[in-house]
């Protein structure tokens, strides 16, 4: 519910994030020019350390090659310990722009086609105005610039694995993700689980090649991936309840370079998604069984690899309902969204598997429905506009958060 002092710290934040809004687009623009793939983002570490240096606030010690990790230590008397932590990704995708803007990427092959550069820049402004205003903070900010987010095993886990959380103990984490089909302006958040478990599959079939007009003499490859494919397609039906979301999809065969010669091998790829840590573990081993007997059935031989990824991101139930009324205070209850769980998949949910949190999606879609402007599309193009509204609701959650406004 708001109160004076609520709307007075919004107007408050509102009209900082509009003061600074050409500084973080121009953050923005630079990032954007200058991607830089996972685990490589050596320039962008370096970006965003000089630029927090200049606001007084002086990076922890690293623990990745990459990455930056900062601390805002507040000035507010009560509730001195409480830690909100705030994050953001800063790893761009290997791809060609094809925009005609006049910051597009001057690396061939690199482009910020995720919003990453946005979420750098959105958590750059939110720490200029939360650095304005130490003293209306109850307790400290963690601002993590995450390398590698699009690249398994990530960036989060690493982090984590170093002891980012041993060191900080955050009460609450916060991320927020451009999404083009939410209008600018406007949030949307879940409850519960958001997005989904994803692991890479890759499996090798071996037979014995020869002359494409006798398959009677060879140990066919080819039809054995065919009968596998169609079988992992009924697995989900077959193996995931009803109303469990799961993906098993082949994105890749390749096998063979002649009309008439059966090759001695057949190699697939694909993907497989999942909402739940039973339905997934059993899927897994269903997919194992599968393939190995549909290959032994044909007389031929089969390898699978499951290379286990990112888990379910799972939004903390209190903290998303109180991040509903919290984006509500700042936009406007008729901005903020509820939206569906989807079958994308977030390293962030690392950090919720160990520190309550949630991940909301933040709009950066222009209201015409743009077909071409997705993510992960050469031709992704986010309303900039967007930077003033995510910089300043991340500043404002933290303040709510630590407890500025009860």
């Amino acid at each position: 519910m708001k109160t004076e002092h609520s709307i007075e710290l919004v107007e408050l934040i509102k009209s900082g994030a509009a003061e600074i809004f050409h500084e973080v687009l121009f953050l923005r623009r630079e990032i954007h020019r200058h991607p830089e793939l996972s685990y490589a983002e050596v320039n962008t570490t370096a970006l965003i350390t000089d630029y927090l240096l200049g606001l007084g606030i002086t990076p922890e010690p690293s623990l990745l090659e990459t990455g930056v990790v900062a601390l805002i230590k507040g000035g507010g008397k009560a509730g001195k310990g409480t830690l909100v932590a705030l994050r953001a990704d800063i790893d761009a995708l290997p791809l060609n722009e094809e925009n005609q803007n006049g910051f597009c990427s001057l690396d061939p092959g690199k482009m910020h086609a995720c919003g990453h550069d946005m979420h750098t820049a959105m958590l750059l402004g939110a720490a200029k105005i939360l650095s304005g205003m130490k003293e209306r903070l109850i307790g400290d900010v963690l601002l993590i610039f995450q390398p590698a987010e699009e690249k398994a095993p990530g960036g989060a886990k690493p982090f984590l694995d170093a002891g980012l959380f041993r060191q900080f103990k955050p009460s609450v984490i916060i991320g927020q993700h451009c999404f083009p089909n939410v209008e600018c302006g406007k949030v949307a958040l879940c409850r519960g689980s958001f997005m989904a478990a994803a692991d890479e599959l890759y499996f090798t079939v071996t037979g014995q090649g020869g002359h494409a007009s006798a398959p009677h003499k060879v140990a066919d490859p080819v039809l054995a991936a065919a009968h596998i494919i169609t079988a992992v397609q009924h697995l989900v039906s077959r193996v995931a309840p009803p109303h469990e979301p799961a993906v098993v999809s082949i994105a890749s065969i390749h096998g063979g370079n002649a009309t008439n010669v059966i090759p001695r091998q057949v190699t697939m790829s694909g993907t497989m998604r999942t909402m739940n840590e039973e339905v997934r573990s059993l899927l897994q081993e269903r997919l194992r069984q599968t393939v190995t007997h549909i290959a032994m059935g044909v007389g031929v031989e089969a390898e699978v690899e499951i290379r286990k990824g990112y888990p379910v991101l799972y939004n903390d139930l209190v903290v998303t309902e109180k991040a509903e009324m919290i984006c509500g205070e700042y936009l406007g209850s008729v901005n903020v969204l509820n939206c569906d769980p989807i079958m994308t998949a977030e390293d962030f949910a690392y950090y919720l598997q160990e520190c309550p949190g949630t991940f909301w999606q933040i709009g950066t879609g222009m209201g015409n429905n743009d077909k071409n402007n997705t993510l992960h599309s050469p031709t992704f193009n986010p309303e900039e506009r967007a930077l003033e509204t995510g910089c300043g609701l991340l500043a404002y959650a933290a303040l709510r958060f630590l407890g500025d406004v009860q």
